[in-house]
């Protein structure tokens, strides 16, 4: 059975609470793990969680501040420990990749030789993602160090409709050779289509944005997801902070949320500067600019993707 969750192993941003570690985020698709931004305690977060190094074949970093990457040696040591023997890709900003190399080799231990590195660059970068079944795309946004955010994408496909199967015959293997064909022969001769016995069926789409200000790169990727993960470090009344530290508040999120017609929003990193009984304060503003699913996060909640859209009905059918 396929699983199609985010894992929240931390959601502090640059001081961890004794509620909120460092950040940390296993996003899981259907047997593949994407790990972003493992910061400090991670390692322990995922044991925590039940998940295990076997369970990543990415690391995915937005940017070099520690919060955001100091987990990352205790990851690569575990990787290397209990003997992953499938790739692991490591995405970076390639202007960090000093940093990379010292978090990589930060320890003496016995390597492992499964890490692939992918540094990204320029302003929009497409990632070989091989057989995984999404794509994945990285996006340069706007912090005082190169940041980048990313985009999982699954490719549409088609939901196959069972009257119109029927109708025509198409049953057992026929209906695999018309996924993979387009076309087939029924057993009374007639040529059908594809188009006859399927609708298109929207990918589903998630957006993982860390330490930004509001600018293009945001917009871009949250355009249409059904999840977007992203960072809330302040409160509106702080709104001035958060434009000279290169944040984005609630009420931004919840903004950027509502114009690219995003379906869940994941709020997370938040600062330590506001009382535990404020944290409520976070969904709130979101709230008050966007009306769909809102989820303010806590370490080791388990947020699955939401259900997948309705197949899109074609010219002519109901």
């Amino acid at each position: 059975m396929s699983v199609r969750d985010l894992i929240v192993l931390g959601s502090a941003s640059a001081v961890p609470t004794k509620a909120r570690n460092h950040n940390g985020y296993l996003l899981r698709w259907d047997g593949h793990g994407v790990l972003f931004d493992p910061g400090e305690g991670t390692q322990r977060q995922m044991a925590r969680a039940g998940v295990s190094a076997n369970d990543v074949n990415w690391i995915c970093v937005t940017h070099f501040h520690g919060d955001h990457c100091l987990g990352v040696p205790g990851i690569v040591q575990r990787i290397a420990r209990d003997g992953v023997e499938h790739p692991v890709d490591a995405a970076f900003p390639a202007s960090g990749a000093r940093y990379w190399e010292r978090l990589r080799h930060a320890a003496a231990f016995r390597d492992t030789d499964v890490i692939r590195e992918r540094p990204v660059s320029g302003e929009r970068m497409p990632l070989d993602t091989g057989d995984a079944p999404f794509t994945l795309v990285a996006r340069r946004l706007s912090h005082p160090v190169e940041a980048y955010g990313y985009r999982l994408e699954e490719p549409d496909g088609r939901t196959m409709l069972p009257a119109e199967l029927d109708a025509r015959g198409v049953r057992g293997p026929l209906i695999r050779r018309l996924q993979e064909e387009g076309r087939v022969t029924a057993p009374d001769g007639r040529t059908v289509a594809l188009d006859e016995c399927s609708v298109p069926r929207p990918g589903q789409k998630v957006a993982f944005v860390m330490d930004t200000r509001l600018c293009d790169g945001v917009r871009e990727l949250a355009d249409g997801v059904d999840m977007l993960v992203i960072e809330s470090t302040f409160l509106h009344e702080d709104a001035a902070l958060a434009a000279e530290y290169g944040h984005l508040t609630a009420a931004q999120a919840g903004a950027v949320a509502a114009e690219a017609g995003v379906r869940h929003l994941v709020l997370t990193h938040f600062s330590e500067r506001y009382p535990a009984e404020d944290e409520h304060r976070y969904a709130d503003e979101a709230s008050a600019v966007f009306g769909g699913e809102v989820t303010l996060v806590h370490d080791l909640d388990r947020i699955s993707l939401p259900a997948r859209r309705l197949a899109v009905p074609e010219r002519g059918q109901d």
